[in-house]
C-alpha cells in the first residue's frame, strides 16, 4: 500500500490475510509538519500483525544521528545495522537527522509510547538515500480489535533541539502520556548513598553525614539499596518483603524523622520487578514469574497477575504512611520483558486480568502515581535512564542518568540527552563521585558537566579536603542561585557528534555557557544582561567573542575567590580564566537581575 505524502511516499506493508484492515491518511501542517495517521480494525480480537511503513529521504547535509538513548553513538549508520528499538521501559521512538551546523533535516516520532517500536533509519547505500522503517507489534501483543497510531515528520531546517522539543511537547499533550507535576524539591541538590555506601548503610551513621549534606545545601537523600537486608553481596535474593533491616535502622520512622528535620527530603529505593530467591515471598507468588535471573539470585514478577500488582502497590502505600517517607527511587522496571516466548500464552493467559504486559506496567505504574499522591500530594518518583520515555512521564518526576560512576563524559552526554527530551520533567545526573586525592579544579569536572541538570551527590562529606568543600559549596550555590535558566531555560546543547563541547541555556535574564573543549571560540551576546561563562576545558586560556564591550567583568576560581580581570573590548579577546573557574559578563542592554558575588 502506497499513500502519497508531499515528496515522499509512505509504504504500508502488513500480512492482508490476517482478518485486519488498515486505513491510512496524511497531513501537512502550515509549517511543514507531516503526519500519517493509521487504524487498524478487526472483526473479532485477534493479535495485530506485524506491520512496516517505509519511506525515505535524500541523503543531503545529513552528517549526525540522534535519539534519546544514543549515547555516544550519534553517527549516521547503514540502513541495515540502523535499529531503534524502544518501548515503555525504553527509550522513546523518537530520531533526529542533523547537519553539522545543528539543523534538523528529519525528526521522525511515532506516537506509540507504550509497546514496542522498531525504528530503521540509516543510509541505504544503493541508492545514498536515508532509508527509515517504523516496525509495530513486532512482539507478543495480547488481542485487539482496534488500534490506531500517528507517525510524525519534521524536516524543517530548525535547530535540532527546537525539533526534539517540539516532538517532546507533542507527547506531553496527548492525554495518555500526559506528564506527572514536578515538586520543587525534584529540582535541587540531592544526596545518594549509592556509591558513598552502597549496601552498607546504618542509620546513625547516614544522619551524621546527611547533616554534612545539608549544610553544603542539598535538599534531600535517596537511600538506595541495603535498607532491606543484612546482605551485603550487591545481588538480589533478599528483595521481595522489603522489611526494613532492623540491625541498620531499628527505627526507621524516627530515623526518617531526623532527616527531616534537617530540611532535607527522603526517597527510598525499591526494585520493583524483583522477587529474590530467598525472599519470604518467592512461595507467594508462584507461578507468576516472567523469568528468572540466575546471575541476580532472583525472578521477575508478572504484572499482568492483579495479585502482584496489589502487593506492589500495598508495600508503597505502607512505606509512605508508616514511615513518613517522600518519594521512592523505583529501580528495574526495564527487566519487565519477555525472555523468550511470552509464557501466558501456554496458559491461556490464566489469573491474568490484563493480557498486554506493557498495559499492565501502564497499569502499576499508574496505580502508584494516582494512589500514593492520595497520600502525598508533592511525591517524588525517581526512574533511571533508559525507562525515561513519555509514558514514563505520567509515572514519575524525576529522571536520572544510568550509571556512570566517576565518568565525567557519559555523565554529561546522558544528562544533556535527558534534558532535550524530558520537558520539565526533572532531570538528575548519575551519583557523582571522585577521589579525595584530585586537585579541586578536576573534581569539579564532577560536577560542571552535569551543571544543567540536578546533581546527586555520592561522596562522603566528612572526608572532603576543605578545597573540595569550598568547590562543592561555591558550585552548588551558582546551580541553585540560576536554575531556573539553567533547568528551565532553552535549552542550547551544539555538536551532539563531538559529545557536546559547548551547551548553553538562556531566558529573558541571563545566559550561562558551559566550555568543555579547548580550543572553542565562545560567542558572547548582550541580549541577556548577563552571562556566565564555566570555563570547564582543559586549557589555562579561554576565546571570547564579544558582540559588545560589557559594562562588567568578573573571574572566579573554583572555590569561588575573584581573580583580577583584563579589560575587554569587542570581538575576538583572549584571556586567563582559572580551570573549572566562572567567568561572569554583564552588559547594559536590560536591567539588572542579581548584585554582587556570581
Amino acid at each position: 500500500m502506497g499513500i502519497p505524502a508531499g515528496d515522499l511516499t509512505f509504504q504500508i506493508r502488513f500480512d492482508e490475510s490476517s482478518g485486519w484492515r488498515v486505513h491510512a491518511a496524511t497531513e501537512t501542517t502550515q509549517s511543514g509538519i507531516e503526519f500519517l495517521h493509521l487504524e487498524f480494525h478487526a472483526e473479532t480480537p485477534a493479535v495485530p500483525p506485524e506491520t512496516e511503513v517505509a519511506w525515505s529521504i535524500p541523503n543531503v547535509d545529513i552528517q549526525s544521528r540522534w535519539s534519546p538513548v544514543a549515547g555516544f553513538a550519534k553517527n549516521v549508520p547503514p540502513d541495515w545495522n540502523s535499529l531503534l528499538s524502544s518501548d515503555l521501559a525504553c527509550g522513546a521512538p523518537v530520531l533526529t537527522f542533523l547537519n553539522r551546523r545543528g539543523e534538523n533535516r528529519m525528526t521522525v516520532a511515532v506516537a506509540e509510547a507504550l509497546r514496542s517500536v522498531q525504528l530503521f533509519a540509516g543510509v541505504h547505500e544503493e541508492e545514498n538515500r536515508i532509508l527509515c522503517r517504523a516496525v509495530l507489534f513486532s512482539q507478543p501483543e495480547s488481542p485487539l480489535t482496534e488500534y490506531a497510531t500517528t507517525i510524525r515528520l519534521d524536516r524543517r531546517a530548525v535547530f535540532y533541539a527546537d525539533a526534539v522539543r517540539e516532538v517532546s511537547d507533542w507527547f506531553a499533550a496527548m492525554e495518555e502520556y500526559r506528564p506527572a507535576a514536578v515538586p520543587e524539591a525534584a529540582r535541587k541538590a540531592i544526596y545518594s548513598t549509592w556509591y558513598s555506601y552502597h549496601q552498607n548503610l546504618f542509620d546513625r551513621e547516614l544522619e551524621a553525614e546527611c547533616a554534612l549534606a545539608a549544610e553544603a545545601g542539598l535538599g534531600g537523600v535517596i537511600v538506595d539499596d541495603g535498607w532491606q537486608t543484612d546482605d551485603n553481596q550487591r545481588k538480589y535474593a533478599f528483595c521481595g518483603d522489603w522489611q526494613v533491616s532492623r540491625r541498620r535502622f531499628p527505627d526507621m520512622k524516627a530515623h526518617v524523622k531526623r532527616i527531616h528535620a534537617l530540611g532535607m527530603k527522603y526517597l527510598l529505593w525499591f526494585g520493583v520487578s524483583i522477587m529474590g530467591d530467598r525472599s519470604e515471598n518467592r512461595r507467594r507468588f508462584a507461578g507468576k514469574y516472567l523469568y528468572h535471573i540466575d546471575r541476580s539470585k532472583a525472578s521477575i514478577l508478572d504484572p499482568r497477575f492483579p495479585e502482584v500488582r496489589e502487593y506492589l502497590l500495598q508495600t508503597y502505600e505502607t512505606a509512605l504512611r508508616e514511615w513518613d517517607i517522600d518519594g521512592f527511587k523505583l529501580d528495574f522496571i526495564e527487566l519487565f520483558r519477555f525472555e523468550g516466548p511470552d509464557p501466558a500464552i501456554a496458559e491461556n493467559y490464566a489469573g491474568r486480568d490484563i493480557k498486554s504486559l506493557p498495559l499492565a506496567v501502564d497499569r502499576l505504574l499508574s496505580g502508584v502515581m494516582t494512589r500514593l499522591k492520595k497520600i502525598k500530594p508533592d511525591l517524588l518518583i525517581e526512574f533511571r535512564q533508559n525507562y525515561i520515555g513519555p509514558a514514563v512521564r505520567k509515572y514519575g518526576n524525576i529522571f536520572r542518568a544510568s550509571d556512570c560512576p566517576a565518568d565525567i563524559l557519559s555523565n554529561r552526554v546522558r544528562t544533556v540527552d535527558l534534558r532535550l527530551f524530558s520537558g520539565n520533567t526533572a532531570v538528575h545526573s548519575d551519583m557523582l563521585e571522585w577521589s579525595m586525592e584530585e586537585p579541586a579544579e578536576i573534581a569539579a569536572l564532577q560536577i560542571l558537566n552535569v551543571i544543567f541538570s540536578v546533581p546527586q551527590i555520592s561522596i562522603r562529606f566528612a572526608e572532603l579536603p576543605e578545597a573540595h568543600k569550598k568547590m562543592l559549596r561555591f558550585w552548588l550555590e551558582f546551580a541553585a542561585k540560576h536554575r531556573e535558566v539553567l533547568l528551565e531555560g532553552r535549552f542550547m546543547p551544539f555538536h551532539p557528534e563531538l559529545n557536546y563541547p559547548v551547551v548553553a541555556a538562556e531566558n529573558d535574564r541571563e545566559n550561562v555557557i558551559a566550555v568543555y573543549q579547548e580550543g572553542m571560540a565562545v560567542n558572547v551576546a548582550p541580549d541577556a544582561g548577563r552571562v556566565f561563562v564555566i570555563h570547564a576545558a582543559d586549557a589555562d586560556e579561554m576565546v571570547l567573542d564579544l558582540a559588545e564591550k560589557p559594562t562588567e567583568v568578573r573571574i572566579y576560581d573554583t572555590l569561588g575567590e575573584e581573580v583580577s580581570v583584563p579589560a575587554l573590548s569587542r570581538g575576538l579577546n583572549k584571556l586567563a580564566v582559572p580551570r573549572s573557574g566562572l567567568l561572569a559578563v554583564r552588559f547594559q542592554k536590560k536591567a539588572e537581575t542579581t548584585g554582587g558575588k556570581a
